[in-house]
């Protein structure tokens, strides 16, 4: 099991939005004993956290964001941890807004630090 402690991901396709290629939103992970949580920003999200748990390749979380437009978002996902042919690990997730009955998937992709 790859653990998400001080991983970094970016998001690379979602059908909630189109993503900015030159300004994706980017997940800071951390993860000890089965707990997951980080911070994200970018794209359209000003700031935002998350926290949840994992069961072996899956996460499931709460977030909640302050968004570039104005106001705030939140909701609940499952992602699903893949690892490409590279040995980087990949995010597929189904996520829900609060108050939204539509269900989003989203990509997100591991980056190596600079």
């Amino acid at each position: 099991m790859n653990l998400l402690n001080d991983r970094r991901f970016v998001m690379v396709s979602s059908t909630a939005s189109v993503v900015d290629p030159d300004g994706p939103t980017t997940f800071d992970y951390s993860e000890a004993d089965g707990v997951v949580w980080g911070s994200y920003h970018g794209d359209t999200v000003t700031h935002g956290r998350f926290v949840g748990t994992r069961s072996g390749e899956v996460l499931t979380i709460t977030y909640v964001h302050a968004l570039k437009a104005g106001g705030t978002a939140g909701g609940q996902s499952t992602s699903r941890i893949e690892t490409g042919e590279d040995g980087l690990l990949r995010l597929v997730e189904e996520f829900q807004f609060d108050g939204d009955d539509v269900l989003h998937t989203s990509i997100c992709a591991e980056v190596l630090p600079a």
